[in-house]
């Protein structure tokens, strides 16, 4: 895959990477909507992704209470990866917290990603006990101390993402992205300004839940009885239920109809991966895409997503659905 970089920084990124949250072995609030995965499973779905060109990886306090980010560790030290072999991200969570604390845990984040340096931290949410102004604030001071490479925030709409970028903006730095839902079937940001700001400001979108955790690779069209083994939450998040399957129906069955083109070809394409190559190239260079994968199998279907190019015809096809 061919690197972009990460806003407007010096970080070189592939438009895939992996999003780590189903590494949260089942711990906490939000790591208790995954199943537990062994260590040796996490290792392995590393190893796919890498082998299959992804260079950064996609992590959060709140995935497991730091679970996921030790599980990633682990997985990259199994695997020889030094320190500077690939980009790592993860979140700062701020619900009932300053940015005092912002500031004062980045020293836990470092030692559960241990001995990976923090490429990108972000603010989880904008919901912290501190305003906005002072978040920044502390995300500059975690710059200037060179605790982490980059900054950025995640579910920020277009005001909250232009204050933090003023504030950095008026030290001399930048935020490099806004990690926010956006996919085929959840296309919020394209009407509220959250897009439009980020390109007009260089700043990437990290859409998260690009696949919307499983719909749009058909397999709840194909067997909706698979629907019941998904954590509420999911289901709940993602329209997984008979009316939400009835009105994705036509999107999924373009998605299947456009991989069976290049299936006829000789590209052994699959409706996901239509799905996320139309998420990282629609946009040009703006909006990255971090799927999860809690098997081989769907970790090396992501990396290999962007082996075909989309028709303008094709694109335009799934946007207008």
């Amino acid at each position: 895959m061919k690197l972009r970089k990460l806003g407007k920084t010096a970080i070189d990124i592939t438009p895939i990477g992996l999003g780590c949250w189903q590494f949260s072995q089942g711990a906490g609030v939000i790591g208790g909507v995954w199943d537990t995965l062994a260590q040796a499973t996490m290792t392995d779905i590393v190893k796919a992704a890498l082998d299959g060109g992804i260079n950064w990886f996609d992590t959060a306090e709140a995935y497991g209470n730091g679970k996921s980010e030790q599980a990633l560790a682990a997985a990259l030290q199994g695997l020889g990866r030094q320190p500077g072999d690939v980009v790592v991200a993860t979140k700062w969570m701020p619900l009932m917290r300053t940015a005092g604390h912002l500031v004062r845990s980045v020293g836990e984040r470092q030692k559960f990603l241990s001995p990976y340096p923090i490429d990108l931290l972000q603010i989880h949410n904008p919901f912290a006990l501190s305003n906005l102004e002072k978040q920044a604030r502390g995300l500059a001071q975690l710059l200037k101390t060179n605790q982490v490479k980059s900054v950025g925030v995640s579910n920020f709409n277009a005001k909250a993402m232009r204050t933090v970028h003023h504030v950095l903006a008026g030290e001399g730095l930048v935020l490099a992205a806004n990690q926010v839902h956006y996919n085929l079937a959840a296309r919020t940001i394209e009407t509220d300004g959250t897009l439009e700001a980020a390109k007009e400001l260089g700043i990437t979108i990290i859409a998260y839940s690009p696949l919307a955790q499983g719909l749009l690779t058909g397999r709840f069209h194909n067997d909706p009885a698979q629907v019941a083994k998904v954590h509420m939450f999911r289901r709940l998040r993602n329209g997984l239920d008979e009316k939400g399957l009835a009105k994705t129906k036509p999107l999924v069955d373009t998605l299947v109809q456009i991989a069976s083109r290049y299936q006829a070809g000789g590209i052994a394409a699959t409706a996901g991966q239509v799905a996320l190559n139309w998420l990282a190239t629609y946009h040009g260079d703006t909006v990255v895409v971090i799927p999860g994968a809690s098997k081989v199998k769907q970790a090396l279907e992501a990396a290999h997503a962007l082996d075909f190019t989309l028709t303008k015809d094709e694109s335009e096809a799934l946007f207008r659905l």
